[in-house]
């Protein structure tokens, strides 16, 4: 019941989906959600995916994508969007770790997030407009969590750069263990549509080499300009590695500008 419990306080916490009352809520579990990330991801993914195989029905697929990908955004609050535009606002403007973290914090948005942004959305949308339909959803249930893990990895690995933040309940030591609890959550629906055909496997493992790279990479430059990580960051490694995913199955299919 307790493990239940983490997982909505997560899906409160990351989402703006309702929770059942009699959850409850205490301070502490926060400390513990995070384990169910990548669980939350899943959640996410249905509710999107089912957006797209409605709107499909009626719509060509660049707008079920569009309808289905400002779904997402809805059901998040644009929690993760709104991390990756702040990231690239502060490590694009800041020259020390001060002014990054300043930056980071100040809810307005520079060039450098509304560029990033514009960019990043419109490199998902046109990415998953182009697989096949039944790719495409099959995508979204192993993207969303693999890239929840991604950003969980930083919790597990790093350090919070902040004293106070929107991520600090989640940020406190990590354990072993509850990385696993996270990492088999995002392994099992890759492992489920792998063996049933409806993504390639070299789809699914360029996509982890691919979100494996870009989280060490980032996590590596965050640590060298600000310490460790915020909230910021967590939300640009998930949106980063989530578009990775896409890219890598896209790849896949050889439909590249040259064939």
């Amino acid at each position: 019941m307790q493990q239940i419990r983490l997982f909505f306080i997560a899906l409160q916490f990351f989402t703006r989906l309702p929770i059942p009352r009699w959850v409850g809520f205490q301070p502490d579990w926060l400390h513990h959600a995070a384990r169910y990330f990548p669980l939350v991801g899943v959640v996410v993914a249905a509710l999107t995916a089912a957006v797209y195989a409605a709107a499909a029905v009626l719509f060509p697929a660049p707008v079920a994508v569009l309808l289905s990908t400002a779904a997402g955004i809805y059901i998040t609050g644009a929690f993760h969007e709104d991390g990756f535009a702040d990231m690239c606002d502060g490590f694009g403007g800041g020259m020390t770790p001060e002014r990054v973290m300043e930056i980071m914090k100040d809810s307005r948005i520079g060039a450098y997030g509304a560029i990033g942004t514009i960019c990043l959305l419109a490199l998902k949308c046109l990415t998953l407009s182009l697989l096949p339909p039944a790719t495409a959803i099959a995508t979204l249930f192993i993207a969303h969590p693999l890239s929840r893990l991604a950003a969980t990895s930083l919790i597990w690995r790093l350090d919070y750069a902040r004293a106070e933040g929107k991520a600090k309940p989640m940020a406190q030591e990590m354990s072993s263990g509850e990385f696993l609890i996270a990492a088999v959550s995002a392994a099992m629906p890759a492992l489920l549509l792998g063996a049933s055909s409806y993504v390639a496997w070299s789809a699914i493992t360029g996509g982890i080499l691919a979100a494996l790279v870009a989280t060490i990479w980032l996590g590596q430059k965050f640590v060298r300009r600000i310490g460790g990580y915020t909230g910021d960051c967590l939300g640009a490694v998930q949106q980063v590695t989530e578009v990775l995913f896409y890219l890598s199955a896209l790849a896949c299919l050889q439909h590249g500008a040259w064939h």
